[in-house]
């Protein structure tokens, strides 16, 4: 691909998350670094995956506030993690840490286990005993 083809389609998605670098061919023949926010195509289809991210946020936000989940719950999202990653951060297994999403369970922890959370999700531990 030559430097002045390099997809430049203008879109806000790239305000918050990074360029794109692409490799490309300039007018000598060399290959020079050519910073890209993307096409069309991969832009709404960047845009719809961000949708469903932030969708799954707010609704175990909506469930924390509703008492039905823990805070862990609500922050592995944000965190953009599943169990099995969370599990290995705050070195417990899968079953373990989904007990954790059960407010009486949650209210239970030790301030050890709930300093091990904070640091997995990286906010304080007053933070995740807070969701706003």
């Amino acid at each position: 691909m030559k430097k002045d083809e390099v997809p430049q389609d203008n879109n806000d998605l790239h305000k918050q998350t990074f360029k794109q670098l692409f490799y490309a061919v300039d007018n000598d023949g060399d290959y020079v670094k050519v910073p890209s926010v993307g096409w069309e195509p991969e832009n709404v289809a960047m845009a719809q995956a961000w949708d469903e991210v932030n969708d799954r946020i707010a609704q175990a936000k909506e469930k924390v506030l509703q008492g039905e989940v823990s805070p862990i719950a609500y922050y592995m999202e944000k965190s953009l993690m599943d169990i099995s990653i969370l599990a290995g951060h705050v070195g417990k297994f899968q079953w373990q840490v989904k007990r954790h999403f059960k407010p009486a369970n949650f209210n239970k922890l030790s301030d050890k286990m709930l300093q091990r959370y904070a640091a997995a999700f990286q906010i304080s531990v007053q933070e995740l005993l807070q969701v706003k």
